[in-house]
């Protein structure tokens, strides 16, 4: 995966843009990065679509800018001139995907089946935009595809929506989701920027799904972590489940057999991907220890600490499964 492509995966949502008056684009793009969004995919489906690309790329460089719903290779060099660093197409046009191929910027092209697929990996790509994703078999249909073609990755696009755009990204093949409810063109043509970043950081916050699932209790040994955890057994009839470094008394108490991150345990919060909420975290100022990194057997991150505790409680991310 290339470099723009690897920035979309931590971002996790490309908002797809129809923009009618190039005038807004650049309060628009304000407002996506306030809201914690920092990249965009601007369509041709208006002649407004190149000016505002180039008027983004142009006064903020720190957005990453790119150029949808392109047919043709003469959009690529429009594209590419207003300062687009990425090609969204709806479908899989071998002449523009070649085109962009040789002129070495990224495209990821609509793809909604197993031919479209084969032909894109044919051409060197490993990321293509699954459109229409929900009308096309949604999330389903992508576990199914992934199976033949393991080296692919997806962006789907088309139905997405603050509802679930959650499940979608907590599948590992899935880079990043395109949509536009967080940029209706009913709030961009009436330049309510605050609704759209409003809308922004409730979206990012819908990916990532935070949720609460267990809060560890550090003890000095195995004996007390044994005899804490029989406490809570005993008064509240939680079943203990012994492991090697800990005794869950229920499903959401942990006893640790020996001092642990944290002055008096952790709390665990589950995430639809760490990746991605690591970097929107690391956007808003936070640290994280690396040194408390675990992965699965695939090399996937499933556990990390922040730096910093909370009321005395250190707060590890862990991914859902």
């Amino acid at each position: 995966m290339n470099e723009v492509l690897e920035t979309l995966d931590k971002i996790g949502i490309v908002p797809v843009i129809k923009i009618d008056d190039a005038a807004k684009a650049l309060p628009l793009a304000e407002a996506l990065q306030a809201g914690g969004i920092p990249c965009a995919e601007i369509t041709f489906r208006t002649a407004q679509g190149e000016e505002a690309i180039r008027t983004i790329a142009a006064k903020l460089p720190g957005i990453l800018i790119g150029a949808g719903t392109v047919l043709t290779t003469e959009q690529v060099d429009k594209a590419i001139d207003g300062g687009a660093k990425f090609v969204v197409s709806p479908g899989f046009n071998p002449a523009v995907v070649a085109y962009c191929i040789e002129k070495k910027i990224p495209i990821v092209p609509g793809c909604s089946t197993p031919s479209d697929m084969e032909l894109a990996l044919e051409a060197g790509l490993d990321t293509v935009k699954f459109f229409p994703a929900e009308q096309a078999g949604g999330l389903d249909y992508i576990k199914a595809v992934s199976a033949p073609f393991p080296r692919l990755n997806f962006m789907p696009t088309g139905g997405i929506n603050a509802e679930n755009i959650g499940r979608y990204i907590s599948f590992e093949k899935i880079v990043a989701c395109g949509g536009s409810w967080m940029v209706p063109a009913d709030l961009i043509n009436a330049g309510k920027f605050e609704e759209i970043t409003r809308l922004c950081r409730e979206a990012v916050t819908n990916m990532l799904g935070f949720s609460v699932v267990h809060m560890g209790i550090n003890t000095k040994n195995e004996d007390e972590a044994i005899r804490t955890a029989g406490s809570f057994g005993q008064l509240f009839g939680f079943h203990q489940k012994p492991g090697s470094g800990s005794v869950f008394a229920g499903d959401f108490l942990e006893v640790m057999k020996s001092p642990n991150y944290g002055t008096h345990g952790h709390i665990a919060v589950r995430v639809n991907s760490i990746s991605k909420a690591r970097y929107h975290l690391e956007r808003q100022g936070y640290a994280f220890v690396n040194e408390s990194i675990k992965k699965d057997a695939k090399g996937r991150m499933t556990v990390i600490y922040l730096k910093d505790e909370i009321g005395g409680f250190a707060v590890h991310l862990l991914q859902k499964t």
